[in-house]
Parts: structure tokens; sequence; C-alpha cells
């Protein structure tokens, strides 16, 4: 899979556009409440592509949806652009975030109603934040998107069911873009997409990024596609962030046992050494409530027991040093 990444400069000032401060998600089951993301800590860079990686059931879609203001959090804050935007907020700031913050989905048949074209799928939001002059202004800024997706004029009249797959996914990735937002949440775009569709929705997703800046939250389980997107990745294991690192030294250095895990399960194209490699499983049998994130080097996170930071600390520092002295 051949994907284009290029690093875009993060501003010094104002560095975070997100900001995840102790969060906590759960969903009611009767009359119990199950929680699903326990103390999450998490900051996303102005500009760049972070990552987030984990298993089914890890939270990485719930985290995603909490930012977007789609399901709400049970305590902590959430911070874009140094507000906090959980939780009661004003109508104002609501409708502002609705513009700012857009989700591409994971299925793009569902995310599409079928009984509406394309025209107006993708002006939907243009037109119900009036974020044009007159009817040839919507029209051009609609005509434009869809050309830049790869698609055509022609195909503004024509109904969901008539594409593909990707050409679904094209559509969605329109209608999100089409509302200049600032930061685009994207929930396993690919995932529901042949092998040879993907690369082309990642060079798109990456483009898009490059030319309007934007902030993207990459959410996927596969390692190895995040790995050619994102600049940073973020580890998440039942709910909890356990390894933050660049893309680079989270492939090189995997520190946390999870991680390491997921590494292995990657699928590696030579079969002898495909068929000879070995699977590692994580099992986790340290008590959550009794880890923190710690910083064991710059830019370098790893969730485990205080009294394991020194082992952590010392294999980054001595990975680093000679990283650096290359």
């Amino acid at each position: 899979m051949s994907v284009e990444k290029e690093n875009v400069k993060v501003s010094p000032q104002e560095d975070n556009i997100i900001e995840l401060k102790h969060v906590r998600i759960g969903f009611k089951s009767g009359t119990q409440m199950r929680v699903v993301i326990d103390d999450l800590n998490l900051n996303i860079k102005r500009g760049e592509i972070l990552g987030l990686v984990g298993e089914s059931g890890s939270g990485k879609t719930t985290i995603g949806r909490a930012i977007a203001r789609i399901i709400p959090t049970i305590s902590g804050s959430i911070l874009y652009n140094g507000v906090q935007i959980n939780g009661k907020i004003p109508y104002s700031l609501d409708r502002e975030l609705k513009t700012k913050i857009q989700m591409i989905y994971q299925d793009p048949s569902a995310s599409l109603n079928e009984r509406a074209n394309v025209d107006y799928i993708v002006s939907e939001g243009l037109r119900a934040f009036h974020m044009y002059k007159n009817e040839k202004e919507r029209l051009q800024k609609v005509s434009d998107i869809i050309v830049r997706v790869g698609l055509r004029p022609e195909h503004l009249k024509r109904f969901p069911h008539e594409f593909s797959g990707g050409q679904r996914q094209r559509i969605g990735i329109a209608r999100s873009i089409v509302m200049n937002p600032e930061m685009i949440i994207a929930d396993e775009p690919i995932s529901a997409l042949d092998v040879s569709i993907r690369a082309q929705i990642l060079n798109l997703i990456s483009d898009f990024r490059r030319e309007k800046n934007m902030t993207v939250l990459f959410i996927a389980h596969d390692l190895s596609v995040v790995k050619y997107i994102s600049d940073r990745i973020a580890v998440i294991y039942q709910g909890q962030i356990v390894e933050v690192a660049s893309s680079d030294h989270l492939f090189e250095l995997p520190l946390h046992p999870y991680t390491q895990a997921l590494l292995t399960a990657i699928p590696i194209p030579d079969p002898h050494i495909e068929k000879n490699k070995q699977v590692r499983i994580y099992q986790n049998t340290t008590d959550p409530t009794k880890t923190k994130l710690f910083e064991v080097y710059k830019d370098h996170f790893v969730r485990c027991l205080p009294e394991e930071e020194h082992i952590y600390r010392s294999k980054a520092e001595e990975y680093y040093k000679k990283h650096q002295s290359k």
C-alpha cells in the first residue's frame, strides 16, 4: 500500500486543538452504568494526523463520538481550542462545533441517505448553516468538492445505491470537507473498502489535511494502515491509552506489551516468515486503577505501574540516544 505522508508544522501557540482531561464515558444498562472510558488523558495537536488504534470494543469510536458531542461524558473535560465542549454549552458554540468538527463514518452505505441524491447529501450542512450567498455559489461549492474527491459533476443527480463502496466513501468525505472544518474524525473510514481502494482514500484524507491544515483523528484497528498516514499514534486498550509516540518511534520502539502484541499481529508478505512468526497474546493482570501514563521520553508516553517507570524510561533513553547519534 503506497500512501503519501507529509508532516505539517504545528503552531507553537495553542499547540493542542483538542485536550481530553480525566474523561470518563459510560452507557447505562438497565439501572447499572457500564464505564467504557475511564480517566482518559489525551491531546491532539493542531494540524496533525493522530492515529487511535486498538481492538474492537476498546473505546476508539466512543472517544471520537464524545469529541463530536454525539455521546455525553460522565465526567472530565474535553477542550476545543481551550474551550470546554462537553456537557452543557451555549447554543452558539454548539452550532459552531457542528461546522468545525466533522466525521467520516466507517460504513458509507449506512451513513448516506439512500432517498437523497448526492447534491442534497453533500450540501445538507451548507443549507443547515447558510454557508453560501446564493444557489449558484452553493452549486459551485458542491461541484468543486465532488470533482476534488474524484467524482464528476453529473454524479450529483445520482443516488448512493448507484455507486461502489469506494465512491460512496468519497461522497462521505466530500460532505465533511465542504463544511471547511478545522478537524475531521475519521472513524475506520477504510475498513469496509477493498484493499485496492484503501490507499486512494488514505491519500485523499492526507491531501486535504495538507491543503487545509486540518487536524485528523484517524481511528482504526490496523496498525499497519495507521503507520503510513499518522504523525503520532495512540494505542488504546480497554478504555485506557497505554502508549503514545510518533508513528516511526512506536514501530521501532514499542514499549507497552499490548503495543508489542498488536505489532506481531500484522501480516508479513513473506509466507515463510509469516508461517514461523510468533504472535504475542496480551493478557492484562495489573489493576488498571494503579497504573498511570508516564512520559518516559519527550513525547513518548507509556502506561505502567509507578515502580515500572524507570524500566521503560531506561529503554527509551537508550533507544533515543542511539537514534540521535546516527
